[in-house]
């Protein structure tokens, strides 16, 4: 494997601050805020705007579409039965 040319990998620490969840993993990201985490190391934190713990599809707070009452209507407004 050639030498550098590959990003450095470390861990970094993502945070939802919408539903105050955060996870530590690697990756090549970097960032100038750090963050204490529960092993007393200090890590890069990476701010999130959705995470498994906010997003809709996870937490099953989704809308469902009615599908049915939108194909009647379309049937109705354009006089198919």
């Amino acid at each position: 494997m050639k030498k550098a040319i590959h990003p450095h990998y470390h861990p970094v620490v993502f945070r939802d601050p919408s539903a105050d969840v955060a996870f530590l993993t690697r990756s090549t990201i970097t960032s100038d805020k750090t963050i204490e985490w529960t092993d007393g190391r200090t890590y890069p934190v990476v701010d999130v705007d959705v995470s498994s713990a906010s997003h809709p599809f996870y937490t099953g707070r989704g809308r469902v579409l009615d599908t049915a009452g939108r194909v009647e209507r379309f049937n109705q407004r354009y006089g198919r039965s």
